[in-house]
Parts: structure tokens; C-alpha cells; sequence
């Protein structure tokens, strides 16, 4: 990450050349965006650092969520930073050429397509190792079920900033062409807005994801099949009569079950049982970081869903 976020400086900065010598906007929007691309990697960083602390009296879970908090910022920046600005640089270039106040690049014309195609090549092999990563670890869910399931923040937000770089790339290289060849710079008003509409909907997408994940997730549906089988499993369990799991952070899951033991068990036999169950937990789920079992005895009526029925009101 620390390589792209230095390569997207870069690119950046190439990219603000290209449109101080030309005063083309697609050029300005793409800059933004890559400013933009740059800025959260650092955050995304920023964020991997912090989770990292210690659990404290203050907060004895630990600051595991501090990723997707910064998530949540990269998904604010992307939207005003990157979108916003783009669909106002589309707005004041539409009104400068109304106005007639707009001027030929000259000689530098070429420059922003250089640029372009330079950037869109670096993007495109971007691309692909992240395309590559979510493979290792998207399993048999297709890419946008990836991206609403995934519990570690960065590599959606990484393939998704990729997407819409290379996408914002096209549609710059498009816009740029065809102003060139027809002398219009209305096609150059259109690029910017498109790339301004592009980066609105992906930083939507992030917000929406990483609100999932801050407002507290469980755990998937085969970790939590796992789970109910490593508890279910253990000797003096009968079986699990309610269970609740959240992340506390990508790697690190709480796990709460109320268990059925026999009636006629004592003391030490349950607190054993419950002690290996806890073992077979963290064995089958090794994010399992915070386990709390809750011996009971199952009664008839207990429901389907595992929460004691009411009982029934005195009949008069």
C-alpha cells in the first residue's frame, strides 16, 4: 500500500503539469482523484496502525474497529474531494466556455494524452494485483458479494479505488481525444462530470459497506457453521440454545452463546465443559478473541429462535 500511495503522488503530480500546461479539467479532475487515491492509502495505513494498540480499562476490546472508521473517512474524502470537485470543475468550465474565456493549449496539447496513457497502463496492472488479492481470499462470492461481506476494509476500498481510477482514466482519455480532434471542449465538460459522477457512487458504496461494518457485523454464515459445530461438538454440551457473534474488528470476533447442559451435572463438569468448548472455538475460529458461554438448561419452552416464550397470561 505505502508503494501505491507513492505512485499515485506521482501520477498526481504528472497529472497537475499536464493540466497547468493545457488548462484542460479533465486533466485538473484526474489530479484530484489521484490526490484523492493517494490521501486515503494513508488513512487506510493510518488506520491499520492504530487498530493495532493494545486494549485498555477504557476500551477493553481493543481499537480493532479503528480500520473501518478509517475506512469511513476514505469513503467522505472520496466523495467531496474527489466527486465534488469534479462536478464543480465541470460546472465552472461549462460557464468559461459559454463566456468565451477558455484558451487553446497550444503546442502542449499532446501532453494530457502522454499522461493519460501512462497512467492508464500503471492503473491497469494496479488493477489486476488487487483483482488477484481478492481472489486469494473471495472464495467462491462473486466480486460484489466480496465487496458487501468482506470484514477487512482495505482490499474492497483498494479494488473499488482501482476501479474507478481506471474507469475515470477511459473516460478522461475519451473526453481529452475528442476535444482535441473536433475543437469542442463541451466533450472535455462531459469527461469531467462523468469522473465526478464516478467517484460519487463509489464513495457512496464505501459509506454505505463500511457503515455495515461500524455498525457491528457477525461473523459469515461458514464461520459461524464452525462455531455452532465446535461448541455443539464438545462433550457435556447438548446444544446451543441462543447465540449472538460481532466483529470487533477484521481479525478479531466476539462470541456469545447461551448452551444447554445436563440438568444433573455439577459445577465442575460444566466449567470444564464450557473450558473445552471455548478451546474448540479458537481452534475452529482462530479470530474467536473474546468468548462468553452461558450454561443453562433447555426447557420446552424455549422457541425455535432460542429466546424463552412469555408465559401465557392467567386466563379469568
Amino acid at each position: 500500500m505505502v508503494a501505491a500511495l507513492l505512485a499515485n503522488a506521482g501520477i498526481a503530480a504528472t497529472k497537475f503539469l499536464a493540466f497547468f500546461l493545457t488548462g484542460i479539467s479533465s486533466m485538473l479532475a484526474e489530479a484530484i482523484h489521484s490526490v484523492a487515491d493517494a490521501g486515503n492509502q494513508g488513512l487506510l495505513l493510518l488506520g491499520g496502525k492504530q487498530a493495532r494498540r493494545e486494549a485498555t480499562k477504557e476500551h477493553p476490546f481493543g481499537y480493532g474497529r479503528e480500520r473501518y472508521i478509517y475506512a469511513f473517512v476514505v469513503s467522505i474524502v472520496l466523495f467531496s474531494v474527489g466527486g465534488l470537485f469534479a462536478l464543480y470543475e465541470a460546472y465552472h468550465k461549462f460557464h468559461e466556455i459559454q463566456a468565451g474565456e477558455l484558451e487553446e493549449p497550444g503546442r502542449w496539447a499532446w501532453v494530457p494524452l502522454v499522461v493519460l496513457g501512462v497512467a492508464i497502463v500503471l492503473e491497469s496492472l494496479s488493477f489486476r494485483t488487487a483483482l488477484r488479492e481478492t481472489n486469494k481470499v473471495r472464495g467462491k462470492a462473486s466480486i460484489p458479494q466480496f465487496i458487501r461481506r468482506a470484514k477487512q476494509p482495505e482490499l474492497p476500498v483498494v479494488l473499488l479505488e482501482d476501479l474507478a481510477a481506471l474507469l475515470g482514466l477511459a473516460f478522461a482519455f475519451v473526453a481529452v481525444s475528442l476535444s482535441l480532434v473536433t475543437g469542442s471542449y463541451y466533450f472535455d465538460v462531459a469527461g469531467t462530470a462523468m469522473i465526478g459522477l464516478l467517484l460519487v457512487v463509489v464513495a457512496v458504496i464505501l459509506a454505505i459497506e463500511t457503515k455495515s461494518l461500524l455498525l457491528g457485523e457477525s461473523a459469515s454464515p461458514e464461520a459461524e457453521a464452525r462455531i455452532v459445530a465446535a461448541i455443539t461438538g464438545t462433550p457435556g454440551v447438548e446444544r446451543i440454545i441462543h447465540m449472538k457473534t460481532l466483529h470487533l474488528g477484521p481479525e478479531e470476533l466476539l462470541v456469545a452463546a447461551k448452551i444447554a447442559v445436563p440438568a444433573a451435572e455439577t459445577a465442575e463438569h460444566v466449567a470444564e465443559a464450557i473450558d473445552a468448548a471455548e478451546r474448540a472455538v479458537r481452534q475452529a475460529e482462530p479470530i474467536a478473541s473474546a468468548i462468553y458461554l452461558e450454561p443453562d438448561v433447555f426447557r420446552a419452552g424455549y422457541r425455535r429462535d432460542a429466546r424463552p416464550e412469555k408465559p401465557a397470561a392467567p386466563s379469568h
